[in-house]
């Protein structure tokens, strides 16, 4: 099992009168992670899955003593995919307050749907933690460089969920047809917004077709019939979900830069890939040089979220089509980065760019130097 670099960040926070949080998509691995965490901290501890209906039943709308006597002399307790139960902000409250020596551990598949449920019950509460798909920053841990480097095509092509990167490779392609279909639509589809499944995906395939690209909520509207206040709104179930995430425009009010627009990326390319029904080798693809951008961006993403950096994420364009495919923006400190597939092209940076931002840098990311940018603390 490839250790998670945020399980030693959660047990430090334990019992610490806090609810732990913990989001991120299903097939992620949150469940393993809790088990371990549990085999790991030498307390009597029990595990609840909320998709069960008696378990949820047994914690809505229940007083405080109710509780304590359905949980036990449990000192560490799980409720896994909390949002399913009706009021869960009021019950983890109740927990919280009347209990603290208790730790409860919440995770859910939706961010939206948990953190909106728990909401304002929990303010002040709650430590919230991310778990993404496997990062290079967990895998570096277990794996060489040279393995990594090797093995890096097949990690575009086909992701870094945990049952798709131990799976066999003649198994991986069925494997995420699976999860697109068993797991990511229904959880979208719990949403009542979303009407049916047919608009939800060609919504995706679309999104997955122009990553790397800037996009537009009434363009998109018009590629696909549907106006733009619920593609928004799409979008946002997206997001929150965890298959997508948006990186606006940087922009500092010069006249010749773009602002208020953005690009839309996957946090897994396996995901994306099985969207567009796509796994060719790199060699026979026309979206090598997105993938590679959407990859990286990706992977810093969880990168600076595991580390708990506090970071500004930006693309840099002008209307004269001068670009830079990722900004940093840290305390001030601007850095800017261009995700080039083939170390060998040449690439001239924007001179607009430093001189309009003094004391700037841009570097150059490349299958030969990008472990340094994403998996190395």
């Amino acid at each position: 099992m490839i250790p998670r670099f945020i399980q030693k960040s959660v047990i430090k926070d334990l019992f610490k009168g806090k609810v732990i949080l913990l989001f991120g998509p299903r097939q992620v691995g949150k469940t393993t992670l809790v088990r371990s965490i549990m085999r790991d901290v030498k307390v009597k501890s029990a595990y609840f899955n909320c998709d069960e209906p008696d378990i949820k039943q047994q914690l809505e709308g229940k007083t405080s003593t109710e509780l304590k006597s359905f949980l036990g002399d449990a000192e560490l307790v799980v409720l896994d995919e909390a949002q399913r139960v009706l009021d869960i902000g009021m019950t983890l409250k109740l927990l919280v307050d009347t209990y603290p020596e208790i730790q409860i551990i919440a995770t859910g598949s939706s961010s939206f749907d948990l953190s909106a449920k728990a909401g304002e019950p929990l303010t002040g509460r709650n430590f919230p933690y991310t778990l993404y798909p496997l990062s290079e920053l967990e895998l570096s841990v277990v794996h060489d460089p040279l393995y990594l480097r090797r093995t890096l095509e097949e990690r575009l092509r086909f992701g870094q969920y945990p049952e798709i990167y131990t799976a066999e490779s003649n198994d991986k392609e069925r494997l995420l047809g699976i999860i697109k279909k068993d797991y990511l639509l229904k959880d979208i589809l719990a949403y009542g917004a979303i009407r049916g499944a047919n608009k939800i995906m060609r919504l995706l395939q679309a999104l997955a077709l122009q990553i790397g690209h800037e996009v537009w909520p009434a363009e998109l509207g018009n590629m696909l019939d549907m106006d733009r206040k619920t593609v928004e709104s799409y979008l946002d179930i997206l997001e929150q979900t965890y298959i997508i995430f948006r990186m606006p425009s940087f922009s500092r009010n010069l006249r010749k830069e773009l602002g208020k627009r953005y690009k839309i990326f996957f946090y897994d390319l396996g995901l994306r890939n099985t969207l567009i029904n796509n796994f060719n080798p790199l060699k026979l693809r026309n979206d090598v040089g997105q993938m590679w951008e959407n990859y990286i961006i990706a992977e810093r993403m969880k990168y600076h979220s595991y580390l708990q950096t506090s970071v500004n994420h930006y693309f840099w364009r002008t209307y004269d089509q001068q670009e830079i495919d990722l900004i940093e923006d840290k305390s001030g400190k601007i850095t800017g980065y261009e995700m080039k597939w083939n170390p060998k092209r040449k690439h001239r940076v924007p001179k607009v760019f430093l001189s309009s931002y003094p004391g700037s840098k841009v570097e150059i990311i490349t299958p030969d130097n990008y472990r340094n940018f994403v998996g190395k603390l």
